[in-house]
């Protein structure tokens, strides 16, 4: 139905949502990633062929986290863009670089492990650490491809001398960025996703059937889908669903086509948002599973928080310390 009286999103809620959940990722993904990369760097005489995709999904984390800075000063000055046209472009080409990276690289690592668990006689020899560098670069190429195209779209829009940075683009071009986007959905999320689904299902599958298989093996195994699941279901799956939705409710409003469900879709639009920038801080959930030294120095740091923190009784010679206690757990 047209109606030439449509109401207008407003960026109220964006504006109170996005800085905080932006503040948070960047601390705890900052701290999370910057360790998990120093601990797998550390050790890298023991690098596993896994871990160079575990690697270079925290480069991609990184990427992003040193945009968030930029978006935080953009959204606390009432969606003003101060930093010019080429660097908004750069942050939006760095965040979609980040979202499918990630995707990629986590696709990686479901075939290694599919690879390994199912056809462990096949790959003996031939996944070697040149070829898994060789295959990372590979995805590099294809994610940078692919975002290439975003940077053409205006991001940019003055209004009343202020400027705002896009996530997508003006209303101008938006049929272009949804066809776009769909065919972007489809190429970087939709085939990684079953992809991703099809190597851990028959992973499952083949480790409930064999009675041999090592039990710390199908542990890892499941906490590893459980991952890939929170991701998945948490941060890719409803962003990619709202985006495409919300741009599709744009191309109506500029046919005076109004929705009731254009608003709605807009709110949850910018909570999708928020969510998907959580990846940067929940990726490392797969150092934890991966890196067998890590769960030890989580331990380690621990128990050196208790110690620093707890306080031992003024006076009874009795008493067993805290820090002793915290040195038995």
């Amino acid at each position: 139905m047209k109606n030439t009286s449509c109401p207008l999103n407003s960026s109220d809620f964006r504006g109170r949502f996005l800085p905080p959940v932006y503040i948070i990722v960047f601390i705890v993904g900052l701290v999370a990633n910057g360790w998990g990369l120093k601990s797998l760097l550390h050790n890298w005489k023991k690098l596993k062929i896994i871990n160079v995709s575990v690697l270079n999904l925290g480069l991609a984390d990184i990427l992003y986290l040193l945009t968030l800075p930029f978006l935080m000063v953009y959204h606390f000055m009432g969606g003003k863009w101060i930093f010019g046209d080429a660097f908004c472009k750069i942050t939006r080409f760095c965040f979609h670089l980040n979202l499918y990276g990630s995707i990629g690289f986590l696709t990686c690592i479901s075939v290694y492990r599919y690879l390994a668990v199912v056809h462990p006689v096949r790959v003996m020899g031939k996944l070697t650490l040149a070829r898994s560098v060789g295959i990372s670069v590979m995805v590099w190429v294809l994610v940078s491809i692919q975002s290439l195209p975003d940077i053409f779209y205006p991001k940019t829009f003055e209004n009343n001398t202020e400027q705002s940075c896009f996530d997508s683009t003006s209303d101008t071009y938006v049929e272009s960025y949804l066809n776009y986007t769909l065919g972007r959905t489809l190429t970087g999320f939709c085939i990684p996703f079953l992809i991703t689904l099809g190597c851990y299902g028959h992973v499952i599958v083949v480790l409930c059937r064999t009675n041999t298989t090592d039990k710390v093996l199908k542990q890892r195994s499941l906490k590893l889908l459980f991952i890939l699941i929170l991701l998945f279901s948490v941060c890719y799956i409803p962003y990619h669903v709202f985006k495409n939705l919300n741009l599709w409710s744009r191309v109506l409003l500029k046919q005076e086509i109004c929705t009731e469900w254009s608003n709605g879709v807009y709110i949850a639009r910018q909570i999708s948002c928020g969510l998907v920038s959580l990846n940067s801080a929940l990726n490392p959930l797969v150092y934890l599973h991966g890196h067998e030294d890590i769960p030890a120095q989580l331990r380690q740091l621990f128990q050196q928080a208790c110690q620093k923190f707890s306080r031992p009784p003024p006076t009874n010679s009795g008493s067993v310390p805290m820090a002793q206690i915290a040195e038995e757990l």
